[in-house]
């Protein structure tokens, strides 16, 4: 068997999955969600006891035609000032009727790419479309990868970069405005990140907001996918306050992890029905955005059918690349 499974490194993961690859991967996944047809068990979040890591596990199967998945890992912060993703994981998947091993690979490429595949997929179902100023919070692996993602989805004219530490910031600005047909701008601080943005990426571990409500611009797509558990919030409740819709990737999960749906289901801002399944709206049985200066947030804490469906996409590529 050990012949037969692939082992796929990262920068062979990024190889076979590219940007629009991904994308495809993550509108796949979030469709089967909205039809009911994917297995999404309750994942797992620990923070530990002995520093501010969080160790994750998720498993999950997309559909009948693929195998299960599971994606072992931690996200540690402090990685951030050693110029580390913070994010580490191992994704294994598994033969859809014998249960065999098919692969193992680097789940942090995978979760690079699907996270902000993921998000270019609510942009392009959220934001209006006209949408072409993007203001992005955060300097890191994610925040250049979802620059690059919502540039498929999106005639981007111009992109405004803020993060705390100025020379990561600029140093991410150069190497956007490298990469893309449009000018990246690092500025100094995050209310100019945001303001007169039509589409907002917050891409930040946070525990405070970065984004506030009263900067927003009617019209305004609110991405946040760094509040991933109850004691991170990068947006404010005044974001949910001004926002028509609030979507998320699963409700339930939403409501357990993302800390901007927890405080604000807690202080009677929202209720669970509230909370609009990004899926739901990509199948038409919800509708988010009704008016151009609707104000839209959308939530991520991540999802491992999303893992799921980027995992086989890697693995069909690949399956097709061996004589």
């Amino acid at each position: 068997m050990t012949d037969d499974v692939l082992f796929l490194s990262g920068d062979r993961v990024t190889d076979l999955l590219d940007t629009d690859a991904a994308i495809a991967s993550q509108r796949a996944a979030f469709t089967a969600l909205g039809d009911g047809d994917a297995d999404l068990p309750g994942k797992i979040m620990h923070p530990s006891r002995f520093d501010d890591s969080v160790v994750f596990a998720y498993v999950s199967r997309l559909s009948a035609d693929t195998g299960p998945v599971a994606k072992f890992g931690s996200v540690n912060p402090a990685n951030a000032r050693a110029g580390l993703p913070t994010v580490h994981a191992v994704i294994s998947a598994l033969d859809r009727s014998t249960g065999q091993l098919v692969a193992v690979m680097d789940g942090t490429a995978v979760t690079t790419l699907r996270t902000a595949a993921g998000s270019a997929v609510a942009v392009d179902a959220l934001a209006v479309p006209d949408a072409d100023r993007l203001g992005v919070l955060g300097s890191g692996t994610q925040a250049l990868a979802h620059v690059r993602a919502i540039a498929r989805v999106r005639d981007l004219k111009s992109v405004r970069l803020w993060s705390p530490n100025p020379e990561r910031r600029a140093q991410a600005a150069r190497t956007l405005t490298a990469q893309l047909p449009f000018p990246v701008e690092a500025v100094a601080t995050a209310e100019e990140a945001v303001t007169d943005a039509s589409v907002v990426a917050a891409c930040t571990l946070s525990t405070t907001p970065v984004v506030r409500g009263a900067w927003l611009a009617p019209g305004c797509t609110v991405v946040s996918v760094g509040s991933f558990e109850p004691t991170r919030s990068e947006v404010d409740l005044d974001v949910l306050r001004r926002s028509a819709a609030v979507v998320v990737d699963d409700p339930e999960t939403a409501a357990e992890h993302a800390g901007p749906i927890v405080g604000a289901l807690r202080e009677g801002l929202l209720t669970p029905e509230d909370l609009i399944p990004l899926g739901a709206v990509l199948t038409g049985r919800r509708t988010a955005r009704t008016r151009p200066d609707d104000i839209v947030h959308y939530n991520s804490v991540g999802l491992g059918i999303q893992d799921a469906a980027a995992a086989w996409a890697v693995i069909h590529a690949a399956q097709k690349e061996r004589p």
